[in-house]
């Protein structure tokens, strides 16, 4: 396949041709029907490839069967009544509703065509209209015209399906077996995207995958690493392996795919788009379709207007929060759960439907988020009835719908969750009223989810008045960080949640005092803590030792915008995104802050580390490689010496390189002097020597008239 012409060629040869671009219209340039002079889209196998069927022209267009046959007389107000049912779904076009008739009686058909302005519309009406009651004789049946197409091509004789030979697949995982335990990372700048090793003995990534215009907008990794997701403009596609990233799937969703989320299992891919509509006043159309990640099937969708989407939290597009479903019941994926109007829909992916067939009632519901590793929601609701009834958060045993346990809160502004990442601890930050309801103040309800009874904790700070900026759990840990205090310089916390006196009790650790900090980054294995400053505080580092309770490496990285731990919690990446003009590119750092290589590029979008799976070993083995760590280290350590000794022997080269190139320029300007010899012998009359030594300096006082001027000055008796 003929490599695709980037922009800076198609530049450079227009320029050379004498072409004016500026004035040229892309969009207006067409090929011959059937030649592509070997540009082949990368899309085209979207179109190709399984007789996929998208839109032939006639998505728009609904039929409605099941009317009433009618003759004449009574067309006008059928017609009238149709009109009025299908305006309220989107805007019919001029003529878009046609009622055939029996030439021989008159008489209407039963059913009717209606063509509206987009597919999205069409599709709508369908999804709203299908099943209408008109009256108790006339059930309305809608289908998509491009449907009876489609069932028109269904053979009249059965042949059985043509048995493909087995050919076995690349192995998904076989990256996670690299002899060097490297880390891959994917990261998309301009029209590129690239997948690479991590080799930080080398000090500099090795290239393994890349692909221009891989993606339509972004790219996404599974949460256990084995899938990477592109977006396009039929749908999203999930490719795969080590070294090849061959295409296993793809998912045809109907306009451009905005957003994706994975289940935690990676069983599921969840996408959304949203268009928008006819009419001016209405909400955008947002379709989310939920796909089996290996087979491609829907198994489930949703429509409707942005405005049915967009009950709590933040961030998404068009006011719809993302994600819409959260997944819940850790990576067995049985669960998914969306915040709706005074409820909670839970439902269960045996069957993609409601839990007992019913959503949870809550009234009032402001948020929810589930335990990262088990069925259990925790949720929010307000102060109510101008705070007679109390806010309150409580948790809910999925699918029983047991609470488990409720804590009232009172005077409350806001609240927050955080889960640790064994659902061991839920911690929720609570913003208060003060007594004059002028200003708030901030303490945390701590609730310990696997003890008996779920006892809860009161947290204030030392100064309660002091604004949170920041709040996190150490992974798979028991401690916790706070930023608090006023910028520029809060002050940072660390708490525990049982210490060797007093085990079920949070105590302080430690606090430090004015850092220029409003993120924290937990290493994946804890331990370790980075107190960022971003944003406003230009990208200040300080890599923290949490179990000594001292710092490691205090740094920078200019107008940082994103921070990431690779997997292991051997390596972090810094980096600085297209939202600034310069400096664009990644940083890449030792757990303890040593800045190992640093990567310049242009249009710089994203860099996502490659998630690994949880580990198979056990428990008990993992101890016993902990305390045997100097046995099995002993490979590594002979391959880093080898790499140590490869670095030293290559600065040695590039320092004889560098002296080989003074030494030549030196003899270069030597030959040069000497050539001069003569010119400048004349110049010192005569004197042969160079060294300066041999001359005395001698200081000599030189007059020069530089200007005579001759003034006439009149006298005291000429005046006179």
């Amino acid at each position: 396949m003929a490599e695709v012409m980037i922009m800076n060629e198609f530049e450079v040869t227009a320029s050379r041709l004498g072409i004016d671009l500026s004035q040229l219209d892309l969009d207006s340039i067409q090929l011959p029907p059937g030649d592509d002079f070997g540009i082949v889209s990368d899309d085209e196998d979207v179109y190709e490839e399984d007789n996929m069927d998208f839109d032939t022209g006639f998505g728009n267009i609904i039929v409605v069967d099941n009317l009433p046959v009618i003759t004449l007389e009574r067309f006008k107000k059928l017609e009238l009544v149709i009109q009025k049912i299908y305006n309220q779904i989107g805007v019919i076009k001029e003529d878009g509703l046609w009622m055939p008739l029996d030439p021989g009686t008159n008489e209407t058909l039963g059913y009717c065509f209606i063509e509206y302005n987009t597919v999205q519309e069409a599709e709508l009406a369908k999804e709203k209209t299908h099943g209408y009651r008109l009256d108790k004789s006339h059930i309305f049946a809608v289908n998509m015209f491009d449907d009876f197409d489609r069932f028109m091509k269904v053979p009249h004789q059965w042949a059985p399906p043509e048995v493909m030979p087995y050919v076995p697949g690349e192995n998904l995982q076989e990256w996670l077996t690299d002899e060097k335990a490297r880390d891959q990372f994917v990261i998309h700048a301009g029209s590129d995207t690239e997948v690479l090793w991590n080799d930080a003995r080398h000090l500099k990534p090795d290239p393994v995958y890349k692909h221009s215009y891989w993606t339509e907008s972004f790219v996404q990794w599974s949460p256990l690493g084995t899938y990477l997701a592109t977006v396009h403009r039929q749908g999203a596609a999930v490719w795969g392996g080590a070294t090849t990233f061959n295409r296993l799937m793809r998912y045809a969703h109907p306009q451009v795919v905005k957003l994706i989320d994975f289940s935690p299992g990676e069983k599921y891919l969840v996408t959304y788009s949203g268009h928008e509509p006819s009419k001016p006043r209405d909400a955008n159309r947002v379709v989310i379709n939920i796909f089996d990640v290996r087979t491609g099937k829907v198994m489930r969708d949703f429509k409707g207007n942005a405005d049915d989407f967009a009950i709590g939290g933040a961030g998404g597009v068009t006011g719809v929060p993302w994600p819409i479903f959260r997944w819940g019941g850790g990576r067995e994926d049985k669960y998914f759960a969306r915040l709706g109007k005074n409820m909670i829909s839970v439902y269960e992916t045996e069957t993609f439907s409601l839990i007992d067939k019913k959503s949870l009632k809550v009234e009032n519901v402001l948020d929810f988020s589930w335990s990262p590793t088990d069925p259990i929601i925790a949720l929010f609701v307000p102060e109510l009835g101008g705070g007679n009834q109390p806010a309150r958060v409580s948790l809910v045993q999925i699918p029983s719908k047991e609470e488990l346990r409720q804590k009232n809160l009172f005077s409350v502004s806001d609240c927050k969750m955080y889960w640790q990442s064994n659902g061991d601890y839920l911690a929720v930050k609570v913003d208060r009223y003060t007594k004059t309801k002028k200003s708030t103040y901030s303490g945390f309800e701590l609730f310990r989810i696997k003890e008996r009874d779920i006892p809860i904790e009161v947290l204030e700070l030392d100064n309660k008045n002091d604004k949170i900026i920041a709040f996190a759990w150490e992974p798979k840990g028991h401690r916790f960080a706070v930023i608090h205090g006023d910028s520029p310089r809060p002050d940072v916390s660390f708490y525990s949640m049982r210490t060797a006196h007093n085990t079920g009790r949070v105590s302080k650790l430690a606090t430090l005092k004015g850092k220029q900090a409003n993120a924290l980054f937990w290493s994946p294995d804890g331990h370790f803590v980075i107190l960022a400053g971003l944003r406003g505080f230009n990208g200040q580092l300080e890599f923290y030792n949490v179990d000594d309770l001292e710092p490691m490496a205090t740094t920078e990285h200019f107008m940082a915008t994103d921070i990431e731990w690779d997997p292991t919690g051997r390596y972090v990446a810094t980096a600085v995104t297209s939202v600034h003009e310069m400096e664009n590119g990644f940083n890449i750092w030792s757990f303890n802050g040593k800045l190992l290589y640093r990567i310049l590029k242009d249009n710089f979008f994203q860099f996502l580390w490659r998630p690994r799976p949880p580990s198979f070993l056990s428990p008990e083995k993992e101890e016993e490689i902990a305390k045997n760590l100097k046995k099995y280290s002993k490979k590594y350590e002979a391959g880093d010496q080898d790499v140590s000794m490869l670095l030293s022997e290559q600065d040695r080269e590039k320092r004889r390189m560098l002296n080989d190139e003074w030494d030549k320029w030196v003899s270069k300007w030597k030959h040069l002097h000497e050539e001069d010899k003569l010119e400048r012998q004349k110049l010192r009359d005569g004197e042969a020597s160079d060294e300066g030594e041999e001359y005395e300096d001698k200081e000599v006082q030189v007059e020069e008239v530089l200007e005579i001027s001759e003034e006439i000055v009149s006298s005291e008796y000429e005046q006179e």
